[in-house]
């Protein structure tokens, strides 16, 4: 017969619970500076705030705060992933950042617009996206 399913409403939106619960769980440590790495892809965007070591302290991502499918990869989610971390970052004291963004996804603008306006200091901003230098071989030449 197969498993039941019960109609939900759209989803998609951020989930309340999934942030209070991601709120819940910050270090015990205070950190003044560190690095933020934003990769942002065409299906999700995923932040992480690191030590200057390269120590993860904070991550989050839209798929952990309930974004499903392709709305994990929107402008929008990215936003607020990046307002997560951000209270986050806050609560644990932290005021100068350098942001590091790799990929090509939509969410790239999005989220160092939200680092811009929160009003932590943002000593840099490097992009390192891999770029083929040549790529793959091309196809040889049918011949018919």
């Amino acid at each position: 017969m197969g498993k039941k399913r019960i109609a939900g409403g759209k989803g998609g939106g951020m989930d309340a619970e999934l942030k209070n619960r991601a709120l819940s769980r910050l270090p015990k440590k205070k950190l003044e500076s560190g690095k933020v790495y934003i990769q942002s892809t065409y299906n999700n965007t995923m932040m992480t705030l690191a030590n200057q070591k390269g120590d993860t302290i904070i991550w989050s991502s839209a798929g952990a705060l309930g974004f499903k499918g392709t709305r994990k990869g929107t402008p929008y989610a990215s936003s607020k992933v990046a307002e997560l971390l951000l209270e986050k970052a806050k609560i644990i004291g932290l005021e100068n950042v350098e942001l590091i963004i790799k990929g090509i996804g939509a969410g790239r603008e999005s989220a160092i617009r939200s680092f811009v306006s929160s009003g932590i200091n943002i000593n840099s901003i490097r992009d390192v996206t891999p770029v083929p230098h040549n790529g793959p071989r091309p196809p040889k030449i049918r011949r018919v």
